[in-house]
């Protein structure tokens, strides 16, 4: 198969225009964005400011709990001069946590309990977070920029109702390689906050510990056909397929249709 050949410097002039467009189809000036200090939040960042003025840029960093990278997210802001807030979901997962807690304990008679689960634990920092993106962003009159790579849609490294859930996917079309190759183009942005080594903040482990496979893996395998194993290829190619429905508005079902 052919060589994928990727203009990142095109790709970042064509991603500002798209936003400047947008925004005037729409009717907005104004965008907020959740940083991370990740590079996809950061290059988001980044590109967003370039198209709309960093004074249009509002920035929300959302620890939960003790962050321990968070200078990162505070340097990005600054860096780009883009307004920014730090709001502490810590208190609410942890008030959230208490009381589903009790779910396993407390059933009244012909209830039902919920066991204790890890990944749903897991899972409600990222939701947290876009409740309160959406908050602000209504409150401001802005739209919401969804930060995720194609990368992390592809093998469903995302949260359903969390980070899923934007007014536009800014970096959809990209994959996470790309993703950098775009921000090392941007000589606003350090280098080390582009190339940092992506984590979920939530689990302690790098990304691509938790998903078993490389992002150059995904890369190869999304723009080559192939990431050149076998093994890695099938195992790339189930986690696309069983988390399709996180790619998709939920299926409505037709009650005019014959059985």
């Amino acid at each position: 198969m052919a060589d994928y050949l990727f203009d990142a410097a095109q790709a970042r002039d064509n991603l500002v225009a798209a936003i400047r467009r947008i925004a005037k189809e729409q009717g907005f000036s104004k965008v907020v964005l959740g940083i991370s200090g990740g590079k996809d939040s950061t290059v988001a960042a980044a590109l967003c400011a370039r198209a709309l003025g960093a004074e249009n840029v509002y920035g929300v960093m959302l620890p939960d709990g003790e962050q321990k990278d968070i200078s990162d997210s505070v340097r990005v802001c600054e860096v780009l001069g883009i307004r920014s807030r730090t709001i502490n979901i810590g208190e609410m997962h942890r008030e959230l946590r208490r009381l589903t807690d009790q779910l396993g304990d407390n059933a009244a008679p012909g209830e039902f309990s919920v066991p204790a689960h890890r990944e749903s634990d897991l899972n409600v920092g990222p939701r947290l977070r876009m409740t309160t993106l959406r908050y602000i962003a209504q409150a401001l009159g802005a739209r919401l920029v969804g930060t995720g790579n194609f990368s992390e849609i592809t093998v469903g490294y995302c949260t359903k109702d969390g980070d899923t859930s934007s007014d536009f996917s800014l970096l959809g079309a990209l994959t996470s390689v790309e993703v950098v190759e775009v921000g090392l183009t941007m000589e606003e942005l350090p280098r080390e906050l582009v190339v940092k080594t992506p984590t979920d903040g939530l689990s302690g482990k790098s990304d691509e510990e938790r998903l078993g496979v490389t992002y150059r893996d995904i890369h190869a395998f999304i723009r080559l056909g192939t990431s050149g194993d076998e093994a890695v290829d099938a195992r790339i190619a189930r986690m696309e397929r069983m988390n399709m429905h996180k790619r998709r508005r939920p299926v409505v079902l037709d009650p005019f249709a014959g059985a």
